[in-house]
């Protein structure tokens, strides 16, 4: 395998294919990534644009170039790739001839026998979930990946949605005993949920994602920033109140054929009952094992914290037997309705601050210390070191660019502007939700051009929050009064004299703190990830916005010129991206917390060889309180420059700090 030094994320389409990849890989070469980390190539239907809805696994996309497309691909010098594969969900129809043959149908999918339901990807009603407890499917789903691995051509895979299968352990084990050793889960862990202890590296870096936003965020302001939302929205009800309500109408709605499957394996509990059940519970899903008996610690504190029917508790905790299949599939319904519960829906209703509102994110959760930070960062380099480390990817809310300015408003220097600004325009609105979203988002990610883009998202993130209008029941008047007060606001002189000065400001501190979070990122324990187009300045909200296509011209000429210090996002991924490939021994070694004053988080990597420092604060005020031996000649990585490191150094006012031993 290529030593695994850093990812770069690549979505592919007919628009970009293998071929096109190729000819991109001289400048990742040279932006210093190790692997490509590239969405589904397997045969999706015909016109797919994302790859997830996958029709026949034995084969290569051919839209994309082909096996032989992908193997050349993957001969390519110091790239290795690592595969997006879907094991949950196929796409329906008579392109899959799994699904278009009854008798297979019923072997490869999860059908309820003698009926035409089974069971969705979410609500997708053309996406049908797999049977990959069973030997034979998990076989014919991954024999293409396995041999692809077995032949050298790719180094590891990301497993989508794995929450979904019957037996996650099982598979990643199942995984693992094929060969596969380098395995990411797309597991979303709410914050301080632990990963199960599988055989994979890690997750695709969520959690990391929110905590890296967190410590950018000012606690301070919690009490103004949610006396404005209570106020505008005359809502007082925490986040968690507003997810809970809405995982209850998701498990009642969207999924009440899933509900009504559910209360036919145990007539006994009634589908409001087993719907509370549902949403109530603290984390996407439970992990007890019919199979083995297996009931895990934490299975048994989430069980008690969801606060259910005490007989249902008992059923799902095993001590009540006869009810296996029952408790199989309710593990498997709860990840949907907490994802279109919190993440589609209340993430779109509780405006408060949106940088918190992402995915594995908790929007109640207002900012953490740089203590947290370095807990979080100390267990996973002790349980999962090649965790992924993202801050954007094809399904965050907002690019990380987006996140940094709004969370900026947290800061004291904003915060008051930005209360001003909120109690004289969201009274404009239709309404106050659609208020505070199109304010923030505009501050976010100005300017927003075309402006089709914006149209877009109101459109998607209107829907989303299903108040006035939503997918199902379109209220297509009211979404025009909120795309036009939008539009409009762009064009009102008044407006602007109250939003461009904050809007300033706002760029110059996201900006400030988007560089903070990639240094962070580039330096914590795990494998930094850059999604598409993520080297410069890259301000993008919800799909399909942030799935646009990447201009790679401006960013070769950008790496060109490197050192001008135009692009100081590229030039500080470019520069710490060599200290990785110079020093990977520092990156998988130690993390070792240090002491730096108010508002600084700082550390040191492996045996004392790379100190970064990263003020996290506006007012930060950093005296690095150096361990023995640290003192000495040491080389700043971006600017080149030696360093004379000594005890009480002042390492604030500045931006981030990445230093390497002499």
């Amino acid at each position: 395998m290529t030593d695994l030094l850093a990812t770069y994320r690549l979505q592919l389409s007919p628009d970009l294919t293998f071929a096109d990849v190729r000819a991109l890989a001289p400048y990742l070469r040279d932006l210093g990534v190790s692997h490509l980390y590239l969405s589904p190539t397997l045969q999706a239907r015909k016109g797919s644009t994302h790859g997830y809805d996958v029709v026949d696994p034995t084969r290569v996309s051919e839209s994309l170039g082909g096996e032989a497309g992908l193997r050349e691909l993957g001969a390519e010098p110091e790239l290795g790739l690592i595969l997006d594969i879907v094991p949950n969900h196929m796409g329906t129809g008579d392109e899959n001839r799994w699904w278009a043959d009854r008798a297979e149908r019923e072997r490869v999918f999860d059908v309820e026998p003698g009926t035409d339901f089974y069971r969705r990807f979410f609500d997708i009603d053309d996406l049908a979930a797999v049977r990959q407890e069973r030997e034979d499917v998990f076989e014919l789903t991954h024999g293409k990946t396995l041999e692809l691995l077995r032949d050298g051509v790719i180094d590891g895979v990301r497993a989508d949605h794995p929450d979904g299968l019957a037996d996650p352990a099982g598979y990643c084990e199942r995984l693992r005993d094929h060969g596969a050793r380098h395995v990411w889960l797309e597991k979303i862990l709410h914050p301080g949920e632990p990963l199960r202890d599988w055989p994979v590296d890690g997750t695709v870096g969520y959690e990391f994602l929110n905590d890296a936003q967190a410590v950018f965020v000012d606690r301070g302001a919690e009490e103004q920033l949610t006396t404005l939302w209570t106020e505008l929205s005359e809502d007082p009800r925490p986040f968690e109140v507003v997810a809970l309500e809405a995982q209850l109408e998701q498990a009642a709605q969207t999924f009440a054929r899933e509900l009504d499957w559910l209360q036919r394996l145990a007539p006994r509990f009634g589908t409001e009952v087993l719907a509370h059940a549902l949403a109530a519970l603290p984390v996407y899903r439970t992990y007890v094992e019919p199979w083995s008996g297996r009931v895990d610690a934490l299975d048994r504190r989430d069980v008690a914290a969801a606060a259910m029917d005490p007989e249902l508790a008992r059923v799902l905790l095993l001590e009540e037997r006869g009810f296996d299949e029952f408790v199989t599939r309710f593990q498997q319904t709860a990840p949907p309705v907490t994802a279109k519960g919190v993440e589609d829906t209340a993430f779109y209703r509780y405006n408060r601050l949106l940088a918190l509102n992402e995915v594995g994110g908790d929007p109640g959760r207002f900012g953490i210390g740089v203590e947290a930070l370095h807990r979080a960062n100390a267990e996973r380099a002790a349980r999962f070191p090649r965790n992924l480390l993202v801050s954007s990817t094809h399904d965050t809310k907002r690019s990380g660019d987006v996140r940094a300015r709004i969370g900026a408003l947290s800061q004291t220097a904003l915060r008051d502007a930005w209360d001003a600004l909120a109690r004289a325009w969201v009274p404009r609105a239709p309404d106050a939700t659609s208020g505070f979203l199109v304010l923030q988002t505009l501050l976010g990610a100005h300017p927003v051009q075309p402006l089709e883009r914006l149209d877009g998202f109101l459109e998607k993130a209107l829907r989303e929050a299903k108040l006035r209008t939503s997918w199902v029941d379109r209220d297509e008047a009211y979404e025009a009064s909120v795309r036009a007060w939008a539009r409009g606001l762009l064009t009102d002189d008044e407006f602007r004299r109250d939003f461009d000065p904050l809007c300033d400001r706002a760029v110059l501190a996201g900006r400030h703190a988007a560089l903070g979070q990639l240094a962070l990122r580039l330096t914590s324990p795990g494998v930094p990830d850059v999604y598409g187009g993520d080297e410069l300045e890259y301000l993008a909200l919800v799909d399909p916005d942030n799935r646009r296509p990447v201009d790679f011209d401006a960013r070769r000429t950008a790496l060109a010129t490197a050192g001008d210090g135009r692009h100081p996002k590229l030039e500080l991924l470019h520069a710490v991206l060599g200290l990785r490939r110079r020093r990977p021994a520092a990156f998988a070694g130690a993390y070792e917390p240090l002491e730096a004053g108010s508002g600084v988080c700082a550390y040191v990597r492996g045996e004392g060889e790379v100190l970064v420092a990263v003020g996290v604060a506006e007012t930060a005020t950093g005296a690095l309180r150096l361990t023995p031996g640290l003192a000495g000649r040491w080389r700043d990585v971006m600017a080149g420059t030696d360093v004379q490191l000594r005890d009480g150094m002042q390492v604030a006012g500045h931006g981030p700090l990445v230093l390497e031993r002499l």
